[in-house]
């Protein structure tokens, strides 16, 4: 177990290297909790934190706090999740070196179904926002669709290494860009146990006329009740 922990943490050294070799550029970095807790069988409590960076850590882009309450319609699988988010962020103003400041909230409804094919985990998450940002009023629908592939073990069990990539589209209700932006992902992760994981890669964000790189540290969390 030993040599498989320090095998992942090599492996995780070298994304946070190039991170930091990357700070000088456009690259930022987000430390991000997803907590999931099974309450019985159909019910379960969703909380997360992400704490978004323009630099490697110090340059607050955006503080994100998630949570909601979920219902499995069939066994362990197919949930249906009726949540609230608050997005706190810190803009910079364009062509200076200050900030602003905005407070959104958000309540979405969301749906996720997994399918396993062998090694492979897929699941699918379709959500849709409605966003009140200070005066403004939005909405968006996002498209998640994310794979995990266990590399040393056949499954997603303890101390296994696994691949994972993503990729979400997000698309407005209104113009005059329907195309929000769009997010792919690669990283590795390592589960210490069927209820914790952790996870360290690359996240490309393209958006309507530009493009950010960010590094990501995620943790999983899924306790039960």
């Amino acid at each position: 177990m030993i040599n498989k922990v320090q095998s992942f943490c090599f492996l995780a050294a070298l994304f946070l290297t190039a991170s930091v070799n990357a700070q000088k550029t456009d690259t930022g970095n987000w430390f991000l909790y997803f907590g999931n807790q099974k309450i019985n069988n159909r019910w379960n409590w969703h909380n997360e934190v992400q704490y978004r960076n323009y630099n490697f850590a110090g340059d607050l882009e955006q503080l994100l706090l998630r949570t909601g309450i979920g219902y499995n319609l069939s066994e362990n699988n197919n949930n249906l999740l009726l949540g609230y988010a608050y997005v706190y962020s810190e803009p910079y103003i364009a062509g200076t070196d200050n900030k602003t400041n905005t407070n959104e909230h958000r309540i979405f409804q969301q749906f996720i179904t997994k399918q396993q094919f062998g090694r492979v985990n897929i699941q699918h998450r379709y959500r849709f926002e409605q966003r009140f940002i200070e005066d403004d009023f939005k909405m968006r629908a996002r498209y998640f669709l994310s794979l995990n592939v266990p590399i040393n073990k056949k499954e997603m069990d303890k101390n296994a290494i696994y691949a994972s990539a993503y990729n979400e589209i997000f698309i407005n209700t209104e113009g005059p860009s329907y195309f929000d932006r769009d997010r792919i992902y690669g990283g590795l992760g390592y589960c210490f146990n069927k209820n914790f994981k952790v996870e360290a890669g690359l996240m490309s964000q393209i958006l309507p006329n530009s493009s950010r790189t960010q590094f990501q540290i995620m943790f999983f969390n899924s306790l039960p009740f």
